[in-house]
C-alpha cells in the first residue's frame, strides 16, 4: 500500500486501537472512528473499575491522534465512504470493521419497559457507561443478582462483592465457567466467590424480572423461587456486532466472515476482533482480537506474506483484592489460567496436582506426546512454559522426564 492510502477503522476497542497504533508505527496513516464518548479503554479491565481497584483513567488505551468520535450509520461500498450520524462522510480506500460485540439480553419476561429500555436497576455489563452506572448504584448491603456464571458473570459478582453488595449469582448450567474450566477448577472458583459472600445458584433458569414503578424488585426462577434484587446484572455472554456489515451486504454468518488476510466478501473491507468469524470460529476474546490486528497491520503496510491462521487462546483471570470491611476475608489473591482442551479424551494422559489447603490446582492434558490443554488455579508459576509448549504444538521431550515436570520446577516435590 502507498503512504497516502486512506485506511478507516470503525471501532475504538482493543482491536481497533491496536490496529491503528500498529499502522501508525509502520508508517500507514489511519483514521479511527469510535462512538463512545469516553477515551478508548481496555474492556477486559472493566470489572477492576467496578471493584474500585482502578479508576477509568488507569485502563485507558493510548489511542492515536486521528480519532474521530462519531457513530457510523452506513457504508457506501460503491462510493467507498462511511456515513456518520451527524451527516458527515469519511472516504476510505480500505475500511476495517472492528465493531466488537453486544451483550446478550436474555428473553426474560419484564426485562424491558414499554419504551423498550431496561428498567431502573437492571444493567448490562459491557461498556464504560454500564460500569459507571453500576458503580453509582452499588453500595454496601445492596442486593445484587448477577445472571450468568461465565467469565464475565464471575468477574462482575466478585467486583460487586468487593464493593459490599449482597451478591447472588444465577447460573443455568451445573457449574461456573464451564466453557473454560474443568469441574475441579470450577469448584475452586465457586469457593473463592463464596468466601467473598457470594450466594451461588447453579442449574437454575431465570424466568422473570419483577419490577415495581419501573424499578427492579426481584428475579424469579423457573421453579418459582424468587431472589430479592435492588440491582440485576446481565452477564449472559456477547454476540458479534454485525449490523453495519449486514446492511452493507457483506457475508455474515455467526460473525462477519473473513479469510486468512482478514478480508470480508468485499475486497476493500477487512474486519478484526469480536465481530469476526474466521474459519468457522467466533473467538470473542482479547488475545485473538489483538493477534488479528497485528496481522492486518502488517498486511496493510505491505507485508504480503502475513496471514492469520487462527488463535490458540489462553484465558487468564486474576481475582485479587480485599473484601469489604464488614464481609468475610478471602483466601487471598486468586489467579487462574486455562488454555486449549481442559477435558481429556480416551487415551489422553492427564497429570493433576491439587492442594486443598492452599486452594491451588494444576492440570495438563497430553495427547500423542503433545500438550493440548491445561488449567492452573491459584499458582501460575509454570503458566509461561506451559503456554509456550501448547502454542508451539511441538512434541514434548521424553528422555525419562515424567509428565509431572510439566507442572513443577522442582520435579513435583
Amino acid at each position: 500500500m502507498t503512504s497516502n492510502t486512506r485506511v478507516v477503522v470503525i471501532g475504538a476497542g482493543l482491536a481497533g486501537v491496536r490496529l491503528a497504533r500498529r499502522l501508525g508505527e509502520l508508517g500507514t496513516p489511519v483514521t479511527l472512528v469510535g462512538e463512545e464518548e469516553h477515551h478508548p479503554y481496555n474492556r477486559v479491565l472493566l470489572a477492576e473499575v467496578l471493584a474500585g481497584r482502578y479508576s477509568p483513567e488507569v485502563i485507558a488505551l493510548p489511542a492515536p491522534a486521528a480519532l474521530t468520535r462519531s457513530r457510523v450509520t452506513g457504508i457506501d461500498r460503491d462510493g467507498r465512504t462511511v456515513e456518520c450520524a451527524d451527516g458527515s462522510k469519511i472516504a476510505y480506500d480500505t475500511l476495517v470493521l472492528a465493531t466488537g460485540s453486544n451483550p446478550v439480553l436474555p428473553p426474560l419476561r419484564g426485562l424491558f419497559t414499554p419504551d423498550h429500555v431496561l428498567p431502573e436497576g437492571v444493567h448490562a455489563f459491557r461498556t464504560m457507561d454500564d460500569c459507571l452506572g453500576l458503580s453509582k448504584a452499588v453500595r454496601p448491603g445492596v442486593k445484587a443478582v448477577v445472571i450468568g456464571g461465565g467469565l464475565l458473570g464471575v468477574s462482575a459478582a466478585r467486583a460487586l462483592a468487593l464493593r459490599g453488595a449482597q451478591v447472588m449469582l444465577a447460573q443455568q448450567s451445573e457449574r461456573l465457567m464451564e466453557r473454560q474450566l474443568d469441574p475441579a477448577a470450577s469448584q475452586l472458583v465457586r469457593r473463592h466467590l463464596k468466601d467473598l459472600g457470594v450466594e451461588i445458584h447453579t442449574e437454575c433458569r431465570v424466568r422473570d424480572v419483577r419490577c415495581v414503578g419501573g424499578a427492579v424488585r426481584s428475579v424469579e426462577m423457573a421453579d418459582g423461587y424468587a431472589l430479592d434484587a435492588d440491582l440485576v446484572v446481565l452477564a449472559c455472554g456477547v454476540h458479534p456486532r454485525v449490523g453495519l456489515a449486514q446492511v452493507a451486504g457483506l457475508e455474515v454468518r455467526k460473525g462477519i466472515v473473513v479469510d486468512d488476510e482478514l478480508r470480508t466478501s468485499d475486497p476493500h473491507i477487512r474486519a478484526v476482533g469480536d465481530c469476526v468469524q474466521h474459519d468457522g470460529t467466533v473467538y470473542g476474546l482479547a488475545a485473538p482480537a489483538l493477534e488479528q490486528a497485528d496481522v492486518l497491520a502488517e498486511l496493510l503496510s505491505g507485508r504480503a506474506d502475513a496471514r492469520y491462521t487462527g488463535t490458540r487462546s489462553l484465558t487468564r483471570l486474576t481475582l485479587t483484592g480485599q473484601a469489604a470491611p464488614h464481609g468475610p476475608a478471602p483466601h487471598g489473591p486468586f489467579d487462574l489460567a486455562a488454555f486449549g482442551e481442559t477435558e481429556a479424551l480416551p487415551g489422553d494422559d492427564v497429570v493433576q496436582l491439587a492442594d486443598a489447603t492452599r486452594g491451588t490446582y494444576r492440570k495438563v492434558v497430553v495427547r500423542d506426546d503433545r500438550l493440548v490443554g491445561g488449567v492452573l488455579v491459584g499458582e501460575l508459576g509454570t503458566v509461561g512454559a506451559l503456554a509456550r509448549a501448547w502454542e508451539g504444538a511441538e512434541p514434548l521431550p521424553s528422555a525419562g522426564r515424567p509428565l509431572l515436570h510439566l507442572l513443577t520446577n522442582d520435579g513435583g516435590s
